[in-house]
């Protein structure tokens, strides 16, 4: 039956299934006959369609090949699992960090070759990233320096910058930084790989300070202050640029609170006439004593 140009497809009658080899590329003049239905050759495949596959031969049932007989108690062998091919590496989960158990008494330890957690303290200009980055890229076991100034500076917009008044939006972030910090140390430490933490710790508050890093990281974290005099704290920070200088003013109340460390029972490092090479030496030679002795805090 013709149908004129532009005219609805044929409906769709019960019992006779859709109207295959209909195309309005056959009604228009010049056209030989409907185009082909698709499965044949010739025929268009529609975009997306998946390619045409050769026809089925069927074969009588006196020609079929035999069949293996089908046992209902056998199962086909289970497909092996398909590998992950991301590279993701399954991490164990982050535990409370232990105190390194102490060496055999026949031999001194060697905290070069032993897996820590320590806790880097001292005011601004103590030294403290430099000394901790060039521990942890001198040592003989995998470990990692966390700065907490680094990841506190990880906000950009809304970053609060303590230079311009401390309040509870500059003290939230440092909490949350710390937090941060605790998190990859015990992540590290679950791994094999030592970590050095530095921050600028007051003896005056226990609680968010010495406290707040005992319970983000464990009771193995080994603390030790970085306490040189005010003097060449106040030089050193003159030197530094950006929100980590602080005023002179604000650099030696620091200082001061920061001598409360002594007497507190804490090893303390006066690096005021060392380099950066000798007071990380200095600073093995504590952590040794430090794992033969832990420090009660």
């Amino acid at each position: 039956m013709q149908h004129a140009v532009g005219a609805p497809l044929p409906p769709h009658q019960p019992g006779r299934g859709p109207a295959v080899g209909w195309s309005p590329a056959g009604q228009y003049p010049g056209q030989q006959g409907p185009a082909p239905a698709p499965g044949f050759a010739g025929a268009p495949v529609p975009p997306g369609a998946p390619p045409a596959q050769a026809p089925q031969h069927h074969l009588p049932p006196h020609q079929m090949p035999p069949q293996p007989p089908q046992h209902p108690s056998v199962q086909p062998p289970p497909h092996p699992p398909v590998p992950d091919g991301t590279g993701h590496v399954q991490l164990p989960p982050g535990v409370s960090v232990a105190m390194p158990s102490p060496p055999p008494a026949t031999g001194a330890p060697d905290p070069a070759a032993t897996t820590l957690a320590v806790l880097l303290i001292g005011p601004a200009g103590a030294g403290k990233t430099s000394v901790a980055r060039y521990w942890a890229d001198h040592r003989r076991v995998p470990t990692a320096h966390i700065s907490l100034d680094d990841v506190r500076e990880w906000v950009r917009s809304g970053f609060a910058d303590p230079q311009s008044g401390w309040n509870d939006h500059s003290e939230a972030q440092y909490r949350l930084a710390r937090r941060t910090c605790g998190f990859a140390a015990r992540n590290f430490l679950a791994n094999g790989i030592s970590c050095i933490l530095d921050d600028a710790v007051f003896p005056d508050r226990p609680v968010v300070g010495l406290g707040g890093w005992k319970r983000h990281v464990g009771p193995g974290l080994l603390p030790v202050v970085l306490l040189p005099g005010l003097e060449v704290v106040l030089e050193r920070n003159a030197e530094r640029s950006g929100n980590r200088r602080l005023s002179d003013e604000e650099v030696a109340r620091i200082h001061g609170r920061m001598a409360g460390w002594y007497g507190s029972g804490l090893p303390i490092i006066d690096n005021s006439q060392l380099d950066v090479a000798a007071t990380a030496h200095v600073l093995d030679e504590v952590l040794a004593r430090a794992i033969a002795s832990p420090p009660q805090w």
